[in-house]
């Protein structure tokens, strides 16, 4: 039945969007709880610094919130990454034809797990009690995360070779590369200006980063909203192109190529202007010639 099988698919789209607004949720409440606190310096601070990092908020009294925060945005993207696998492996999305693809897949999962491990990891171990591990987790964090989105684009570069009529691997492919070149880039300037003490402008690339993480989930839904098409909804257009086909009309995808109608029947149908048959039936007898198809009068509108 179709609703069971909507119920099925059709929540899986929801986890990278829980992902995300668990995650900007957090980010505007503790910046918005430390302005209306006057912009207090923390005690794990430095004397000259005004902007408080997102770790220096969340080491004070929104720890609980910053930990919480932090576990359930990356548990429901990784359900996501675990989902989009699934989804390939089932044929509810474009699935992966190739080894190698499965293997850039496999690896994506386990360096957004890694990447995880290491986001609630950090906001466990804070800033102000545990300043070295902390620091070490953010990195696990970001370039756990950095890495799976690059094993992805890989995956997605090659899916695009076999799937050219579905643009949306293209758009999702730009928009993780997007964010690969762009994060690469700020946390180089993050940490740079860390380790030389310009700790207020290394403070906002901060946030600028915790922000374009909130998209790089987004791109998740991209992937996952396809896969919500109920199977009721497929059977009807394969119902429409088969109807078409035997009126004569061209059937044609997304990316305008001709597509052959293999379901047993619709066999094929030739060119009858040339003289060629025109076959139908789920038995691929021979129809009729050229000269004998008249193709259905078109109504008046």
């Amino acid at each position: 039945m179709a609703v069971p099988i909507t119920l099925r698919y059709g929540f899986i789209w929801i986890l990278p969007l829980i992902s995300a607004f668990t995650w900007l949720g957090m980010l505007l409440a503790m910046f918005i709880v430390w302005e209306r606190e006057g912009s207090p310096r923390y005690a794990s601070m430095d004397l000259n610094q005004r902007i408080a990092y997102i770790s220096d908020i969340g080491a004070q009294g929104l720890k609980p919130l910053f930990i919480a925060g932090c576990a359930v945005t990356t548990v429901f993207l990784d359900l996501s990454f675990a989902s989009e696998r699934w989804l390939r492996h089932t044929g509810r999305l474009a699935k992966n034809l190739g080894m190698a693809e499965k293997i850039l897949s496999g690896l994506s999962i386990v360096f957004a797990v890694a990447g995880t491990a290491g986001l609630i990891l950090l906001s466990i171990f804070d800033t102000l009690r545990h300043p070295k591990l902390h620091d070490g987790f953010l990195l696990l964090f970001i370039a756990g995360y950095v890495i799976s989105a690059i094993f992805i684009c890989a995956e997605y570069q090659r899916l695009g070779i076999h799937f050219r009529e579905h643009s949306i691997l293209r758009f999702s492919f730009w928009m993780k590369l997007a964010f690969i070149l762009f994060e690469v880039a700020l946390a180089i300037i993050f940490g740079t200006t860390s380790f030389t003490k310009r700790k207020n402008i290394a403070a906002v690339f901060e946030w600028i980063i915790a922000l374009v993480f909130t998209f790089y989930v987004l791109t998740f839904f991209v992937d996952l909203v396809p896969a919500a098409r109920s199977k009721q909804e497929r059977i009807n257009i394969e119902r429409m192109r088969m109807r078409e086909a035997e009126n004569g009309i061209a059937i044609r995808d997304g990316a305008g190529h001709a597509n052959e109608m293999t379901n047993g029947t619709v066999k094929g149908i030739a060119n009858g202007a040339n003289g060629n048959a025109y076959t139908i039936g789920a038995t691929g007898h021979e129809g009729v010639r050229a000269g004998q198809y008249k193709p259905p009068a078109a109504q008046s509108s």
